[in-house]
């Protein structure tokens, strides 16, 4: 390859790096937005997320689009190829969690016009949505800097939110049986929990494929995973 060529495919491949962590900055606000209607209960919050979930599908067809294009015209080194192959599998965990994000500002809107609240706040619902959020960002800021210690501590992350979800699921477990009135409430917010622990998931996905890009060992499935693939 020319001096030239090169140089342009360098420029190609920072681009895709850095709309990659821009698209990444989007789902984070996405997620911390959803959250934070579902704690005020503001249907204006809550449509914002929903009317924002366009810019991240946007974000990821272009992505995809950009990735292919360079494979198709490029003869790309092992590390390169390492780094376009993780991309796309982040930019699909990327756009899972914006899907999160929306169903639990859906989840908000059906939830909070109701006025006939049974349970309580749960508190631990906060506390696992702090925990996704914080893995979620370090995970991106692993990418960011090429840090598989990084990438690693988020791995080790989430086995705190598993547990706060199975917390929260014994709780509501509790309410439901102490009083069927809580029944759909309780079911309600345990959706919204779900989607919660699964970001923790999708942005353990992010970190495993940081450590892919700069050591190039996959360790994806070495460790017992979800069956869905949400």
């Amino acid at each position: 390859m020319s001096d030239h060529l090169s140089k342009q495919f360098d420029r190609e491949l920072e681009n895709i790096s850095s709309r990659i962590l821009q698209m990444g900055t989007l789902v984070e606000r996405q997620v911390l937005a959803a959250i934070e209607a579902f704690s005020t209960g503001s249907a204006e919050a809550s449509q914002r997320v929903i009317d924002g979930e366009r810019e991240v599908d946007a974000d990821e067809v272009g992505i995809d689009e950009d990735c292919t294009l360079l494979i198709a015209r490029r003869q790309l080194a092992a590390g390169d190829l390492r780094l376009i192959l993780a991309i796309l599998r982040i930019v699909t965990d990327l756009e899972r969690i914006g899907d999160k994000a929306c169903e639990i500002a859906s989840m908000s809107r059906v939830l909070r016009p109701a006025g006939a609240q049974h349970l309580p706040r749960l508190t631990d619902l906060d506390h696992c949505g702090r925990l996704a959020t914080d893995m979620l960002r370090a995970a991106l800021d692993s990418l960011a800097h090429r840090d598989v210690e990084a990438a690693r501590r988020v791995i080790g992350s989430d086995a705190a939110v598993d547990t706060t979800f199975n917390t929260i699921l014994r709780q509501l477990l509790t309410y439901m049986l102490e009083d069927p009135r809580t029944i759909s409430e309780a079911l309600d917010i345990l959706w919204i929990a779900k989607a919660i622990e699964r970001i923790g998931d999708h942005a353990t996905n992010i970190a495993e494929d940081v450590i892919y890009v700069v050591s190039g060992i996959d360790i994806r499935h070495t460790l017992p995973k979800p069956t869905d693939d949400a």
